[in-house]
Parts: C-alpha cells; sequence; structure tokens
C-alpha cells in the first residue's frame, strides 16, 4: 500500500528537511503521514482545531471530589480532582504525551509531560500538592506540536516530530532526586540516527525502544538498543509496511503458542493493525495485516493484560462520520497472532476523537480529547463489549469530535494517581474510585434492515450472568433513520417479557433504561423493531448493546 516515498514532504506548505538513514531511507515524518490522504487529512484537522493554554489558576492543595457528577468545574463521575496545574505553571506552549516514573528508592511518584516546547517534570507524590521541576527543552531548540516520552531504566527518552535534527533524547531521572527549584535541563545522551519521529515505543522487558514515524524505515519502527540507557545503539528497521503511527512491542506470553516467547509489535498503520515477530531486529517478519470495517485512521492501541485481546482507537472514525460522531473502540481478538478478528466496537454515549489509551488490570483508560478520561471496564471484551464506569472530562465546554483537550493519560503509579495531559489545560491529576462500578456489556453489531411498514429483530445471548436482570438495565441502539419518530422499539427478554423502549410518535434517544429484574440474566435477549411508516427508504439497526 505505502510501498514507495516522494523525495520530500511537504507539511502546511513548508518542505521537511531530510535527516539521517539507517537501513531502509525515507524522508522526514511528520506527525501523521502526510504523504497519505489519511494523514494529511488528520494534519489539516489538527492544526484547524489549535486553541491557545487555557489562562486559569492551579488548583492545588486539597481534593475536589466528584459530587453529583461535577468536581468543581468538571464534569465527572468516580473520578476525584487532586489538581491541575496549567501550562504557565510548567513551562508554557502547548500539551501533548505524558508518562509517569516511580523512584523505586524514594517511592516518589512523576509526572513526565511533552509540552511544544519541551518536555516538564512534575513531582506528584501528594498529588493534590504537585511540584514543578523544570523543563527539558527540545534538542535543536524548537517547538513541535508532537512529542512522545517514554521511560526505561530510571531514563527517559524523549522524541519529537517536525523538528529536524531532534532525534532521541535520554534523561536520566534519578537526577529529579536533588531538585529544590524548577530548573533548565540538559539531556545525559543523544541518539541521532533519525531526526524527528512520532512517537517512542518501549519494551522494558527487552531493553528495546522503537522510534516510529521517522525520517528512516520507511517511516516503520525504528529499532534502538537501549539496554545501557546512555549509549543507545541501533539494531535495526521495520520497513515493510510503511508508516506506523504508534505501536506497543510485548515480550510475548499470550495464547498463541507459535509465538511464545516471541518479541511481538503491535503497530497502528494508518488502515491496519499490523503486527510483527521483531525477535532478530535484523529480520523483522510481519505476521499479520488486518483492517477492518470503519477505517479512517488507525492510531494506537493496547493488548489486555492476558494479551488476547487487543482494543485500538481511530483518529478519524468520529469526525468523518457525519451521522454518528460517537467516540469508536475496535476490540479486535488476537488470540491467533496470524488470524486478528474484529469482534465487536464499543459506541461510547458522548461525541469526541479517542486518542491514546492504556490497559491496567480491568480497565482500559482513554484520552478522549474533549471528552476527556474515559475509563472502560474490559471483563466483557471477549464478548466484544466494553462498558464506561467512570470519566473526567477536562474540557467541559464541549464534547465535539474535534482535537482540544486531553492528549494522553498515565495510568500505572502504584498509588492509584493517574495524570492527564490536556492540550489547552496541562497537567491534570485525579484519582478513580473504581470499587463497586464495574459493569458488564454484551453488544451485537449485525446490520439490519428496516423497512417500511416491517417488524424485525436482533439478538444478543447473554451467559455468565445470574439470577436476575438489574432493576436498570441499559439498552442502547444505534439506528440511522429517516423518520425514526416513526419506529416502535421493544426489548424482549429470554422468559418472553416484553420491556417498551420506545412509542410511536417519541424522539430516538441514544440509550434507554429499563428494570429488568422480573426477568432472568443469563440467555437470548431481542431487541424488537416496528417500522410504522406506509412507505419510503428502509432505515438500518447497526449495532444496540445492553450493560448489566
Amino acid at each position: 500500500m505505502r510501498t514507495t516515498r516522494r523525495a520530500s514532504r511537504i507539511l502546511m506548505g513548508a518542505a521537511a528537511a531530510l535527516a539521517a538513514t539507517l537501513v531502509v531511507s525515507a524522508p522526514a515524518a511528520l506527525a501523521h503521514d502526510p504523504e497519505t490522504k489519511e494523514g494529511a487529512a488528520a494534519i489539516a484537522a489538527f492544526m484547524a482545531d489549535h486553541e491557545p493554554a487555557e489562562r486559569t489558576a492551579a488548583v492545588t492543595g486539597a481534593e475536589v471530589p466528584c459530587e453529583n457528577g461535577m468536581a468543581g468545574d468538571y464534569p465527572c463521575k468516580n473520578v476525584d480532582l487532586q489538581s491541575v496545574l496549567p501550562l504557565s505553571d510548567i513551562g508554557g506552549g502547548n500539551g501533548n504525551d505524558i508518562w509517569g516514573w516511580t523512584d523505586a528508592s524514594t517511592g516518589k511518584e512523576y509526572a513526565i509531560m511533552g509540552r511544544t516546547n519541551g518536555t516538564a517534570f512534575v513531582d506528584v507524590t501528594t498529588p493534590t500538592s504537585p511540584v514543578y521541576l523544570g523543563n527539558l527543552p527540545s534538542h535543536n531548540g524548537t517547538s513541535s506540536s508532537w512529542r512522545d516520552v517514554k521511560v526505561y531504566n530510571d531514563h527517559a527518552f524523549v522524541v519529537a516530530d517536525a523538528i529536524s535534527g531532534h532525534g532521541m533524547q535520554v534523561f536520566d531521572l534519578t537526577r529529579l532526586r536533588n531538585v529544590t527549584s524548577p530548573q533548565t535541563f540538559t539531556e545525559d545522551a543523544h541518539y541521532n540516527d533519525f531526526g524527528p519521529a512520532h512517537n517512542i515505543v518501549i519494551n522494558t522487558d527487552s531493553g528495546y525502544a522503537y522510534a516510529v514515524g521517522s525520517d528512516t524505515c520507511n517511516a516503520g519502527p525504528h529499532i534502538v538498543d537501549i539496554s545501557t540507557p546512555k549509549s543507545p545503539v541501533a539494531a535495526g528497521c521495520v520497513g515493510g509496511d510503511g508508516y506506523t503511527h504508534d505501536a506497543q512491542c510485548v515480550n510475548y506470553a499470550g495464547p498463541d503458542a507459535d509465538y511464545a516467547g516471541r518479541e511481538i509489535c503491535m503497530n497502528s498503520n494508518e488502515d491496519t493493525l499490523t503486527i510483527e515477530d521483531v525477535t532478530d531486529k535484523a529480520n523483522p517478519v510481519q505476521v499479520s495485516r488486518t483492517g477492518y470495517s470503519g477505517a479512517n485512521y488507525t492510531h494506537q492501541g493496547w493488548f489486555t493484560e492476558d494479551q488476547q485481546y487487543f482494543v485500538l482507537d481511530d483518529e478519524l472514525d468520529e469526525s468523518n462520520n457525519r451521522r454518528d460522531q460517537r467516540t469508536r473502540t475496535y476490540i479486535f481478538d488476537v488470540s491467533d497472532l496470524d488470524n486478528p478478528a474484529h469482534i465487536g466496537t464499543h459506541i461510547a454515549d458522548v461525541t469526541a476523537i479517542d486518542h491514546n489509551q492504556y490497559v491496567k488490570g480491568d480497565h482500559v483508560y482513554q484520552a478522549n480529547y474533549q471528552a476527556g478520561l474515559r475509563i472502560l471496564d474490559v471483563t466483557g471484551v471477549g464478548s466484544g463489549s466494553l462498558s464506561e464506569v467512570a470519566y473526567f472530562d477536562i474540557y467541559p465546554s464541549g464534547d465535539a469530535a474535534e482535537f482540544n483537550g486531553a492528549w494522553s493519560v498515565y495510568p500505572y503509579f502504584d498509588s492509584g494517581t493517574v495524570i492527564i495531559s490536556g492540550i489547552e489545560q496541562g497537567l491534570v491529576v485525579v484519582k478513580p474510585d473504581l470499587s463497586g462500578s464495574a459493569t458488564t456489556e454484551f453488544s451485537s453489531t449485525d446490520s439490519v434492515r428496516i423497512k417500511a411498514g416491517s417488524t424485525v429483530t436482533s439478538a444478543i445471548d447473554v451467559s455468565g450472568i445470574d439470577g436476575s436482570a438489574p432493576t436498570a438495565l441499559e439498552v442502547a441502539p444505534e439506528i440511522t433513520h429517516r423518520t425514526p419518530s416513526a419506529l416502535v422499539i421493544d426489548l424482549v427478554a429470554p422468559d418472553g417479557a416484553v420491556y417498551p423502549l420506545k412509542a410511536d410518535g417519541e424522539a430516538l434517544q441514544p440509550s434507554y433504561t429499563v428494570d429488568a429484574s422480573a426477568s432472568p440474566a443469563s440467555g437470548t435477549w431481542q431487541l424488537r423493531i416496528t417500522d410504522t411508516r406506509n412507505g419510503g427508504k428502509p432505515g438500518e439497526l447497526t449495532s444496540w448493546s445492553l450493560r448489566f
């Protein structure tokens, strides 16, 4: 698909400089691959939505609990606000990526937040009183809207896009132990075998870093041995499928015995999930390349902890869908790495673009731009379902499918503190309370045509839930129809009981809640839809879900 590269690339009318090459050379990669229609569209949309940093006061000193759906000025559910440091308090610019570091010697927790003009380091050990420690400027001192950082062996590794010659900065995080006032830091080492790169991926179990979307390796993963952090060494290239936007690389311990103990990269390659075996760095092997219905810009994803499933986000499927811009998360069964299967799509209740997501335990933590942090339960992932159990909206002024608000999230501190990077907001520190919040979702993505004057049904088989259905069973149908008010919708339980959801003449709602406690939970549930019109173009039930 992307087997050739032009001699130069154009981003917003400016030519990008060529940079150093490794094994397979390519012109400078600039954020979303501008050589493709999808990448150029993503760049244009991102720049069009640009807003300056918010000029607000810091929120520190005491926890702001989530009460009655609000934590201070922020809409929330099961997430308490700890603090907010605006960008002006952590070095200025606009925000982008974020990661975290726990000092094993002291137990202190630190946020490492990318900004357009550098990388900020913040002590968040006391989450209600974060302390800004200083800034690491870009290599070459210039700015970029896209910066990325990861951590390995007490060192931070930083890349930036659209900066010729930036390469990879290495910063010894143990230097933060003795900082008493904000500083301007210098890097401890620099790797210059690539120039700009969109993301940095690190397999902490193998000691290898993967720079993706760089000006080398045909914009695929550029492999670096970082086992000695201050002496990074080039190790290989993965260029066979062109531009990689983001990835997760692991020492594989999942259910596919063919790849046990192999080093596997799950690459988000613009329109496919592309899986590579990178065990032999000099001879990587493509395992599979999988597209999916609805692909607009395959952006980023993460394994569940058992490595049997993979949740994936697409950065343009919401904004390009004029009929329905609700956030979508694609669920893949990857128990057979040679043949991944798309088994479901979670459709959120809000409209927003999804950006970065990370799995911890039974939950996936998503940074979904204007919708902020969204936390989904993944225990039903085997049935192709996720269910939202908590959220914290750092962009309360709207939930449009636009590029503002939460860029990324880091949920891996042992303390339970979660840090969010806001493009305009700065560093937002929160603490979720997920006790008793678990729900289970079952869904069907089989489309059903709804003809005028007809009655149609769609079934969902529910299993593994003992006893009765809940008193607040949520039913979420996704229907496209020219006259939705003409539809009559009922839920039919496994015991044949009928629960009316919508009468003729009523407006169609994105979800309905019914007391179904008189019926058993497990069994076959049906959504029954009657189109009362005498004529007209058919509508469609594209998917529906049940949340227990």
